[in-house]
């Protein structure tokens, strides 16, 4: 009987032991199967550094230079492995600049969990040095926030974040933890949250609804499929690939969506959007039945909503009931995980080819290369294409690469041309457009996908808001490989002056340093290019290369990205030049 106690005893000793709050928040992390976080360490979040120094060997802390590189880097490497990134930093400035990466993953669904400190519970509301009311500042911008002012609610409300940041559709949360929280003790206890009572992660599947969608797609004579990220979060890429295989439908993807199904499938039509591809642009206005899958009608997708697809019944697949009819109507909605209901519906789809239908967007691609695409892959002008640049990483890289690209010109022009064999391989900013984001993405993705090659495409104009990650890179050594399209201009917004506003200029050109000089005072390898005849050869260099590597390309400054969809156009009036 002594013995039984003695062990009973024991057990409880090992699950309960008295910490500090600080400590206590190290140790959710490990429970939770954490092993990597990126942030900054300051006054209000010093009591977790002081522990986390003593968890260095289970716990490895990436010191980003800003907290806004700490906050992509976190989205990267979620991106590239599904599993939530992991933040921290102090109060004050240290949490507001934590604001545009929190809301860039709230609009691109990424999970990611944020730990502020914050001033002691006492002085909260007083102007304390340092303080601002995060909370509030990032409640349009988080899944979920909480505020701790006590550490016993430390393990309870981090296994609730981690649940609610991965569950359902995912997105960032932030707990905030006052300074007398960090240094306050409980006994330590902890338990994975798997539900909470008023929160419903994964709407339930309605069979009734499968098999009225299953009868529009089967009675269909120009069925079309545009598949979003959700494909991939949901990690459906295989009954999605069986999907569209059974039932013969051309599919176009979104921008977030690329790489879900690899770039060269016979039934992969390309992307939508305002510098999509020709075809499924325009055929959108001319299907039957529009099949949305995991995406959720962007106005970058849709773009004049009054003419978008009216001639088409719409079936949406959707995790988030909030989006099922916010900006397209819907005839048959499918609630759930494209996982759980792709699988299902194919118990009642027909085996069916389109050829005849599929062939008119074959048509239209050719169109779209006689004016476009066979421009800018092999031009015939003097100065370099970010096209050819892009068509040149995918020689050397066989599609096999992380392509990490921030947010302008280059952007379109790596969703447009690089080649995807494997899914999680896109990884860019979508609904936010954060110029900034690649290079510390880039890091965190690298820091994901170590034995994978990860390639950040930057502007000229995006890399100098982050550019300060060059130390990162420098301290944790990640071979990231990073090609800046250099065309002296702010590229998309001069884009928009030449077509838009008569070439009016305005604040659009770019005096810039010398990008191979500042690399190499990072210690990463440089080299520039400004000749055709050297390219295929430096691209060479730089993927060989074991090590971090900085490749410039000097690109013709008043190259444009086309087709493109004038903003409040309609998607069949898109332009090709």
């Amino acid at each position: 009987m002594e013995t039984l106690k003695k062990e009973v005893q024991e057990q409880k000793t090992s699950k309960s032991k008295k910490v500090t709050g600080a400590e206590a928040v190290i140790k959710c992390l490990l429970e939770e199967g954490v092993d990597l976080v990126y942030g900054y360490p300051g006054g209000a979040i010093m009591p977790v550094y002081d522990e986390l120094y003593k968890y260095q060997d289970k716990l490895h802390h990436v010191l980003t230079r800003h907290e806004q590189g700490a906050t992509h880097a976190a989205q990267g490497f979620a991106r590239v492995t599904g599993k939530p990134g992991i933040v921290f930093a102090t109060s004050g400035p240290g949490a507001t600049n934590l604001v545009t990466g929190i809301a860039d993953a709230q609009i691109d669904s990424t999970p990611m969990v944020c730990i502020t400190g914050q001033v002691a519970s006492h002085l909260l509301g007083s102007d304390a040095f340092q303080e601002t009311d995060i909370v509030g500042i990032s409640t349009p911008v988080t899944k979920w926030n909480y505020q701790i002012t006590k550490a016993s609610e430390i393990p309870e409300i981090i296994a609730k974040a981690f649940y609610i940041a991965k569950s359902g559709r995912p997105g960032p949360v932030l707990v905030d933890i006052t300074k007398d929280a960090q240094f306050g003790e409980l006994e330590f206890s902890y338990k994975k949250c798997e539900k909470i009572r008023s929160y419903k992660a994964v709407p339930s599947m309605e069979l009734p609804k499968v098999k009225e969608a299953a009868e529009l797609i089967n009675a269909a004579k120009k069925p079309f499929i545009v598949w979003g990220q959700g494909v991939i979060i949901g990690e459906a890429e295989q009954e999605f690939k069986n999907f569209i295989e059974k039932t013969g439908i051309p599919s176009a993807s979104t921008v977030l969506g690329l790489s879900a199904l690899e770039t060269k499938h016979p039934l992969n039509v390309g992307m939508v959007g305002m510098h999509g591809n020709y075809a499924p642009n325009v055929l959108t206005n001319e299907c039957d039945v529009l099949i949305a899958i995991g995406m959720r009608f962007d106005d970058r997708v849709t773009g004049n909503l009054n003419t978008y697809a009216k001639q088409a019944k719409v079936i949406h697949f959707e995790i988030d009931p909030a989006e099922v009819d916010k900006n397209v109507k819907t005839d048959v909605a499918v609630l759930g995980n494209v996982k759980e209901t792709l699988s299902k519906i194919m118990e009642y789809v027909n085996s069916s080819s389109h050829t005849e239908w599929l062939g008119e967007f074959h048509k239209l691609y050719q169109k779209e290369c006689e004016v476009v695409i066979n421009d800018q892959l092999t031009p015939t002008k003097v100065g370099l294409t970010m096209g050819e640049v892009l068509g040149q990483i995918n020689k050397e890289t066989n599609g096999d690469a992380v392509i990490v690209s921030d947010v302008g010109q280059h952007q379109m022009f790596a969703c447009r041309y690089a080649d995807f064999i494997k899914t999680r391989s896109n990884v860019t900013s979508g609904g936010l457009g954060t110029m900034g984001f690649a290079l510390p993405a880039a890091i965190g993705a690298k820091m994901g996908v170590p034995n994978r090659e990860v390639i950040a495409i930057i502007g000229d104009g995006g890399y100098q808001m982050t550019i300060q990650e060059l130390g990162t890179i420098l301290q944790t050594e990640a071979a990231v490989k990073i090609v800046v399209l250099n065309n002296s201009f702010l590229g998309m917004v001069r884009q928009w002056q030449e077509l838009f506003f008569d070439k009016r200029y305005a604040s659009t050109v770019m005096k810039n340093p010398d990008f191979v000089k500042i690399a190499e005072g990072y210690g990463i390898q440089a080299n520039r290019v400004s000749d055709r005849k050297e390219l295929a050869g430096a691209i060479e260099t730089m993927i060989a290369s074991k090590s971090s590597y900085f490749l410039e390309v000097v690109i013709e400054k008043e190259d444009n990205v086309f087709p493109m969809i004038p903003t409040g156009a309609s998607v069949s009036d898109i332009r090709l030049s």
